[in-house]
């Protein structure tokens, strides 16, 4: 979070117990930059860590991204103990496919958007929601991703890489199986996929479950893994509804070529950030990443103006200057000042 220190705070930086390097790289290019020792701190943990941010008096607020549950808990926490939390958590990002969008381009988007990173990002594009005889792209939309190849990420040619831990690829595995129980059509299964040289990766490969209705678990859970659920829908205006009815509101996005089909998504999509034929509406910096509803708790959001907010303390400081004030003989006023 740059916003912490270039508005003049030090900072304490816990990454996941799983991905411990990446913030040790971080904080050796801040320390290359000349960020002065102590003001970019890393710390690294679990539970006793998070205690300790969560508690200590000297943590006036907390900036988190994570799972549901955690985040529910840092947040209540951090709040209890009286300070600014900001908590960004779970996502289940639509792709709404009208039948009049640019074909190639949406599959290609579609696939990029659901399988980069493994699906292993809070903007994910996990849903695809088909509307009328937009359906029917479906089969190419599984042809091109099993063109992506399965490799480890530091390959040249690995398109999709493995899952972060061996929990993880199992509970992939088990959302998986739980649509096809609930009667769910799986068009492209990744979960036997082998790599060579690589054979106790955790590798998902791509998979892609078609006939998906709200009410199973692929669709009501955060898969977070190289995973798109398809639902058919015959107009926008039910798609709007599936969307609305999901309780998370991080990102979403429809893809056409009618400005009046945009315009109603855009103002009708009960979501924080929408996208207008962009797959992973994900905004430059200088704007706020504004996740909604289920996927966010707090008043002010990353980046942007609200980031800026939320690592400042607003003061506002009245004075005045008259020259009658040197009048020694003056009374004293009880009355609530006024201009004049």
């Amino acid at each position: 979070r740059v916003h912490g220190i270039v508005t003049g705070n030090t900072f304490v930086l816990k990454p996941s117990e799983r991905v411990p390097n990446t913030a040790m790289f971080l904080a050796k290019l801040a320390q290359d930059a000349g960020v002065p020792n102590g003001v970019f701190n890393i710390i690294h943990g679990g539970r006793e860590a998070v205690q300790y941010i969560c508690k200590d008096s000297t943590i006036k607020a907390i900036s988190f991204v994570g799972s549901d549950q955690a985040g529910k808990y840092i947040y209540e926490t951090g709040c209890k103990y009286g300070k600014r939390v900001q908590s960004n958590m779970g996502a289940k990002n639509h792709g709404v496919v009208l039948p009049d969008a640019s074909k190639e381009s949406c599959l290609n988007q579609l696939v990029g958007a659901a399988f980069g990173a493994a699906g292993q990002r809070c903007m994910a594009l996990s849903t695809a929601v088909m509307v009328g005889e937009s359906k029917k792209w479906i089969p190419e939309l599984v042809e091109r991703a099993k063109k992506l190849v399965v490799n480890a990420g530091h390959e040249s040619n690995a398109d999709v890489g493995p899952v972060i831990s061996k929990q993880a690829k199992d509970r992939i595995c088990e959302l998986i199986e739980s649509g096809v129980k609930e009667g769910a059509n799986l068009l492209l299964d990744g979960r036997n996929i082998e790599v060579s040289g690589y054979n106790n990766g955790n590798f998902i490969g791509p998979t892609i479950l078609s006939g998906v209705k709200p009410s199973m678990q692929c669709y009501t859970e955060e898969i977070f893994g190289p995973v798109l659920v398809i639902l058919e829908v015959d107009t926008l205006d039910e798609a709007i509804t599936v969307v609305n009815n999901n309780p998370y509101g991080n990102g979403t996005a429809i893809f056409t070529r009618s400005g009046s089909a945009a315009r109603k998504f855009t103002m009708n999509a009960d979501v924080g950030q929408v996208g207008v034929n962009v797959p992973i509406p994900v905004p430059l910096p200088m704007f706020s990443f504004t996740g909604s509803r289920g996927s966010f708790l707090g008043d002010l959001n990353f980046y942007g103006r609200n980031g800026v907010n939320f690592y400042t303390q607003l003061k506002t400081i009245t004075s005045q200057w008259r020259s009658e004030d040197a009048d020694v003989s003056a009374k004293p006023a009880t009355a609530m000042p006024v201009m004049k």
